[in-house]
């Protein structure tokens, strides 16, 4: 297993490459992504250690994350907002975490935390809520909505000031409802807030979170970027991933709508040898030919530029536009414990109005989480 040391400012192409194609069509932009991570090693050195390099496994971890539709027109957040957004968490939890972790893989996702951690001082552990971009909230809440007695506490902020779209939310509360409160703040700030939720210690990172999921988004990008030609760059990534390529062609009749802070569409990859029906809900959730399944979120299905070899997000896909689908097993990513549960995908079948659960049976008759009441 590839495991990284130190992430440094030549580690920055190699995982927002690697997070966006994880991201699996979500998990925010790659070049603002890249502009972000910059501008945190601009602004101090970001830090990054592994979780048997925290003194306990009783330290405070905090999560950070963008929650938003990636398609809304009108989001704004600046890189104070994410000071402000990790301040107040502090304030609301009454002490200073000893680490961040970002809530998801992506190609902004994946360096969520790098500016507050320059800021701060604050160590990013090599992990994540989950190692792959996911649609809802619970889905990256590593398994804490199961818990009886799990307070949640969530922070989000983002709007332009002086505006009424200006929002700086603290809410206490179920995981649910303030998660979806916070997604109610996105909307109103325009489609995006920062966020910064969820403290809890490091064991339950260990129990259930995504270890080593940076390192992960790391080695897929490397594999992406010693492709010498755009085939090589994609061909590189299946590889690594164990995965395989489903087909290239040419996108068409594309939809997307924004729903409630969320991008929601369909589209055909029309190729020589048959049509695609790919589905979407900022992430790719089902790839289907001629009425059969080919394959089901959460494994992770992409897509790239036929031209340049690089990942392209659903937000980012048109009609015309020229890209190859590859998918890989679920089992080769690292996931958290919200992805094990079946009822966290039936909202999924409802909104998209297609078929998960019964694709992914050997996933959810597992159990990772140990179930019971929040220590």
């Amino acid at each position: 297993m590839f495991i990284l040391d130190k992430l440094t400012e030549e580690l920055i192409e190699p995982l927002v490459i690697g997070g966006c194609i994880l991201g699996g069509g979500g998990g925010g932009s790659m070049p603002k992504g890249k502009r972000f991570a910059e501008l945190a090693f601009e602004m101090g050195t970001p830090s990054f250690i592994q979780l048997d390099q925290l003194n306990s496994l009783e330290e405070t971890v905090v999560t950070v994350s963008g929650v938003g539709a990636p398609a809304a027109k009108n989001q704004y957040v600046k890189p104070q907002d994410y000071l402000i957004a990790f301040e107040l968490l502090e304030n609301a939890l009454g002490k200073k975490p000893t680490a961040i972790i970002t809530n998801e893989n992506g190609g902004f996702a994946s360096v969520n935390g790098l500016l507050q951690s320059a800021l701060t001082g604050i160590p990013i552990l090599d992990a994540a809520c989950n190692g792959r971009a996911h649609p809802t909230g619970i889905m990256g809440s590593m398994g804490l909505t199961e818990l009886e007695n799990y307070q949640s506490i969530q922070v989000g902020v983002g709007g332009k000031p002086g505006t009424d779209a200006r929002v700086e939310l603290v809410v206490k509360g179920s995981l649910q409802g303030s998660s979806k409160m916070i997604r109610q703040g996105a909307v109103q700030a325009g489609g995006l807030v920062t966020v910064a939720r969820n403290p809890v210690k490091a064991e339950y990172i260990k129990n259930n979170g995504a270890i080593h999921a940076i390192s992960h988004a790391v080695e897929v990008g490397m594999a992406n970027v010693n492709g010498k030609t755009p085939e090589e760059k994609i061909e590189n990534v299946v590889s690594v991933l164990g995965g395989k390529v489903i087909n290239e062609g040419q996108v068409r009749d594309f939809e997307l709508k924004t729903i409630d802070g969320f991008d929601l569409g369909k589209f055909t990859l029309k190729s020589v040898s048959g049509d695609y029906a790919l589905t979407f809900w900022n992430e790719y959730m089902s790839v289907d030919l001629d009425g059969t399944r080919l394959t089901t979120f959460p494994d992770l299905i992409m897509t790239f530029s036929a031209e340049t070899g690089l990942p392209i997000t659903s937000a980012e896909l048109a009609d015309g536009v020229k890209i190859v689908v590859i998918t890989a097993p679920y089992q080769n990513l690292r996931l958290g414990s919200g992805m094990f549960s079946a009822k966290n995908y039936e909202i999924i079948e409802k909104v998209l109005d297609i078929e998960i659960i019964p694709y992914i049976t050997s996933l959810v008759g597992l159990d990772k989480t140990a179930i019971g009441s929040y220590k």
